[in-house]
Order: C-alpha cells, then structure tokens, then sequence
C-alpha cells in the first residue's frame, strides 16, 4: 500500500455506508511507453496521488507500468465510476502537460490518455458469500423475530 489508504473498506456518507473499491485500469493514447523513464513514472505517481486526495478518492494500491495505469482505489459513496475515471484521467493528463511539457512532443493535441478504461468491483466478500447471505435472509430475520419482544 502506498500510505494514503486508511486500511477501512466501508465509506460513510451522511445517510449511508459501504464499500466502493475498485480496479482502474487505463493505457497512454496508441500505447506508448510515456512513463519508461523513472522520472516521469514517479511524477505520474505523483499527480495520481494528489489529485485522488482532492476529489476524496483513497487509493490502496497504484502501479504506473510504461504505457498504462493499475490503481486500486476506493470511491466516496456519491461518485459514480465514470466520474472518477473522468477525474482520475482529466485532472492528472492536464496536470502531466503542465508539468511536463515535453510531453507535448509526442500529443500535440493534448489527449494523454486512450479513450478506453478496464474496471471492476474489489471485495474481500466473493460472490458466493454474498449470494448465501441475500438467500438466507428470512432464515435470519425469522430468528431473530424470535427474540422480539411486543411492548
């Protein structure tokens, strides 16, 4: 883990809890190795990591390989995955022109990122558990009606 990740998979918000980990994955526009060079990794890294701060994104885990990114991040409750994407890609592109320009060499039209993203749920419960848990349900709360007590 890189540090900035609190270890809680559950996220609060005002009227609710749960848990929005998820597996991002993008690539560089037609592929190419922009973060070959450690410099440019480690600033990618960087930028990655400050603006998840901002928009309240805790990443678990970040891997910045030379022409695409691996991040295990966990969402606020209001944020939809396309909105982090949006985020994560837009904030972080515009901040490695900024920083970077001779990035501007290889996209002169300033689009750092491909189009294309790869995400998926991460949980420390499989499907199975999940499901048994759902199926089960009224076995539960029938025993638990068991114990209630009429007033």
């Amino acid at each position: 883990m890189n540090g900035t990740f609190s270890g809680g998979y559950l996220s609060k918000g005002n009227h609710c809890i749960g848990e929005s980990l998820y597996h991002f994955e993008w690539c560089t526009k037609y592929r190419y190795k922009m973060f070959r060079k450690s410099e440019n990794k480690k600033l990618c890294e960087t930028v990655l990591n400050e603006v998840a701060e901002r928009h309240g994104i805790k990443i678990a885990e970040l891997s910045v390989m030379p022409e695409h990114v691996h991040i295990i991040g966990d969402i606020p409750p209001v944020m939809s995955v396309s909105k982090a994407f949006n985020l994560l890609k837009g904030a972080s592109s515009y901040e490695l022109f900024r920083r970077q320009p001779k990035f501007r060499l290889r996209y002169p039209r300033g689009h750092l990122w491909s189009p294309g993203k790869f995400y998926r749920t991460v949980s420390d419960v499989n499907v199975d558990t999940a499901i048994n848990y759902v199926r089960n349900q009224a076995v539960m709360q029938a025993s638990l009606d068991k114990f209630n007590v009429s007033a």
